[in-house]
């Protein structure tokens, strides 16, 4: 796509946004302290000015592809940073807070379309995402205080998505039950999914491992008699690009082409540290990170010309599929990061996720079995008490003595812990009292 000059009236709105992305990424970059909800709702309405004179600029076309320039890419920064942002002061519920997600649920989908791995499951996951999304932009809209150009942002890029999920789900519902439910399609894509994760692997993979892939598609057979079953077409073309998939990665277990090896090389290490994220981000992920691995991706992304990565001759070297499984699992590990983040503070995580995480021991000792005396349930009395007594007038503060977002979601989890262990506490009395009168 072609990027269109920058008219002479937009420059000063380019350089404004230039501006409030520094002062974000500064933001991003100090992890000193905590971000002030504050500061950022005040970068967003500056953000929020500049929109507003973009679509007076630009008139009705603000959003169409064909006036997009550099402008376009400095705003997408820093819609993205605020996103996160809003997410990390626990505004997960308002529209700022939404277009992360859609930049990359937009970018996954776009990730399955092209390589055909997904089944009603997941795109149904997709669709419940953006119809939470939709539910928020569309709260918004009756809120005064919220942009109208915001939110026809926000609509724009929701469309896009709904679009491109209602595409992949015809695809699934014009399948017939006969290619369907297991017998050959949903194999289909398991199967690319398992070698999906061999190709993925960080140590990377040798022929053997391929090969047996290369058994089970043939072991696939379609049905030969009567009339072609409805969406024989797409799951012929599944098989098809199967096979190609198996013959790229068997060409590249030795030697990946060497213009490649940079990308995958980048990509393994991008998505392992997505990986060990993905594992422990309640406890260690600030949103704000996930920024630069979207940057990341996006930059891997622009080297593609026609939908292929190509040398410096201008041809397609081996290894494309292997690129792509890595491509698709990077997207999926931030996709699924984001849409686990729960409406708590930044500051308020470290008490939210020790009540969680008590929470969870407490439901584990009902379940298996009461304890045989209050003493088995003194360290988590002490936690509890050590947890409940960081509040003030029944207020949990940050450092700076600022009431973070979360506090309902926190102080029912405080509630909840204490029933539970004074449930575990009335059953040893009851335990007690029934030996003491047998």
């Amino acid at each position: 796509m072609n990027v269109v000059p920058i008219p002479v009236q937009e420059i000063p709105v380019l350089e404004n946004l230039i501006t409030i992305r520094h002062k974000l990424s500064a933001l991003k970059k100090d992890r000193s302290t905590y971000p002030k909800s504050d500061v950022i709702v005040a970068l967003y309405h500056e953000t929020e000015a500049q929109l507003e004179v973009i679509s007076d600029i630009r008139s009705q076309k603000a959003w169409e592809a064909t006036v997009r320039n550099r402008l376009n890419d400095v705003l997408d920064d820093v819609m993205s940073l605020l996103s996160l942002f809003f997410m990390s002061i626990g505004r997960n519920r308002e529209s700022p807070a939404v277009y992360a997600q859609l930049v990359t649920v937009e970018r996954y989908l776009d990730q399955l379309a092209q390589m055909g791995i997904y089944t009603d499951h997941t795109l149904i996951e997709i669709q419940r995402r953006l119809e939470d999304i939709e539910n928020i932009v569309c709260a918004d809209a009756h809120q005064s205080n919220v942009s109208v150009c915001f939110l026809e942002l926000l609509r724009k890029k929701l469309e896009r998505c709904k679009n491109s999920l209602n595409t992949l789900l015809m695809t699934i519902q014009e399948v017939s039950p006969l290619l369907n439910r297991k017998p050959i399609h949903d194999k289909l894509v398991e199967l690319r999914l398992d070698l999906g994760a061999v190709a993925s692997r960080p140590s990377g993979f040798k022929a053997q491992d391929i090969l047996p892939f290369q058994s089970k598609a043939s072991e696939l057979v379609l049905p030969s008699q009567g009339e072609t079953p409805k969406g024989q077409a797409l799951v012929v073309g599944l098989l098809e690009q199967l096979y190609e998939e198996i013959h790229d990665l068997l060409a590249s277990t030795d030697n990946i082409s060497e213009s490649l090896v940079p990308i995958a090389d980048r990509l393994k290490d991008i998505k392992g540290q997505l990986e060990r994220l993905a594992l422990t981000h309640r406890w260690t992920l600030r949103e704000t990170d996930l920024y630069t691995f979207q940057l990341q991706l996006q930059e891997i992304e622009k080297l593609r010309h026609h939908g292929k990565f190509r040398d410096a001759q201008s041809n397609v070297p081996e290894g494309q599929t292997l690129i792509n499984f890595l491509l698709r699992g990077c997207y999926r590990l931030m996709s699924k990061m984001l849409s686990e983040n729960v409406p708590v503070a930044e500051a308020l995580m470290p008490v939210h996720n020790q009540l969680s995480t008590l929470r969870r021991c407490l439901v584990e000792v009902r379940k298996w079995g009461k304890p045989d005396s209050p003493r088995d349930l003194y360290p988590y009395q002490m936690k509890l008490s050590s947890i409940d007594s960081l509040r003030v007038d029944g207020i949990f503060y940050d450092d700076e003595g600022d009431v973070p977002e979360g506090q309902a979601i926190c102080i029912a989890l405080l509630s909840e812990c204490y029933d539970i262990l004074h449930e575990l506490l009335s059953s040893i009395d009851e335990n007690s009292s029934d030996e003491e009168s047998s």
